[in-house]
């Protein structure tokens, strides 16, 4: 009778581990969104499950406005967000910031462009081809609309015409293809697209903006604290050589607690220009 009972809360434990409710962690699709781009994340999800004791579930909705609902609707716990999408989840939804990488206080955009297009500054952009990445992006579209319009460039009237990839990789294919002749994106997928030689002709950079803030790990805000903790501490944890293969995933070296007051500059630019 014994060992029956004792099989019978083994079993009860087991049903109970199982029925663990997964941490749903949403990404905005900076690089773009694909099956293989979740699939190309899996240490992440593992380094995470390990840190925290619990299933990870890793989500790539298919555009930055869905990660931002995502949280607002509750299926999602915690979502990397760029500068812009953090603003709007946090004025809509009440979303808490958790934790960045150092190189996001201070990022970013890059102005692109392939050779031939005698684009050398913001100036000779003037009816031109431009891509940006999503609309929702902090470094695809917001900053680089305010360098823009600060060199005299009004996107809608000035440029020749503009679109929008969807990601800053997609931006990148599309200027190195000739498809555009010039664009703005993220400044560590541009490092990590030249270094891996993974464009589809030559590229260079005529202009860098000045630095903002930008990327931020945040959650839901009913999300319990000992959760949130948990996964702050996570990516405090991550250091350069026993976790590389994670940290290049998350394209930075080091991560630090992230706080509201740091997006006040993205926020007050979102609503100079009615992004927000």
């Amino acid at each position: 009778m014994m060992a029956l009972l004792t099989a019978a809360a083994a079993m009860a434990g087991a049903g109970a581990a199982s029925a663990i409710e997964p941490l749903r962690v949403g990404m905005v699709p900076d690089a773009g969104a694909t099956q293989v781009s979740v699939e190309e994340k899996a240490p992440l999800q593992a380094y995470l499950e390990k840190q925290i004791g619990r299933p990870v579930k890793l989500i790539i909705p298919t555009n930055y406005n869905a990660t931002v609902e995502g949280i607002g609707n509750g299926s999602l716990d915690i979502a990397y967000f760029g500068g812009l999408t953090y603003v709007k989840a946090h004025v809509r939804y009440g979303a808490k910031p958790l934790v960045q990488r150092d190189i996001d206080q201070h990022f970013r955009s890059l102005f692109i462009t392939h050779p031939g297009s005698g684009v050398t500054r913001l100036q000779d952009l003037a009816g031109k081809t431009f891509c940006f990445g999503d609309i929702n992006s902090t470094s695809g579209h917001l900053y680089p609309v305010k360098a823009l319009k600060g060199a005299g460039i009004a996107p809608d009237r000035q440029l020749k015409s503009f679109r929008y990839t969807g990601s800053h990789a997609a931006t990148a294919q599309a200027v190195a293809a000739g498809a555009c002749d010039a664009g703005a994106m993220d400044e560590t997928v541009y490092t990590s697209l030249v270094s891996q030689a993974k464009l589809a002709g030559p590229v260079s950079v005529f202009y860098a903006t000045p630095p903002f803030a930008d990327y931020v790990w945040a959650s839901r805000k009913d999300l319990d604290a000992k959760t949130q903790q948990a996964f702050t501490n996570a990516l405090l944890r991550l250091r350069k050589g026993p976790d590389d293969g994670v940290l290049k995933i998350l394209r930075g070296d080091h991560f630090v607690p992230a706080n509201d007051a740091e997006y006040k500059d993205v926020e007050r630019v979102a609503r100079a220009l009615g992004l927000l």
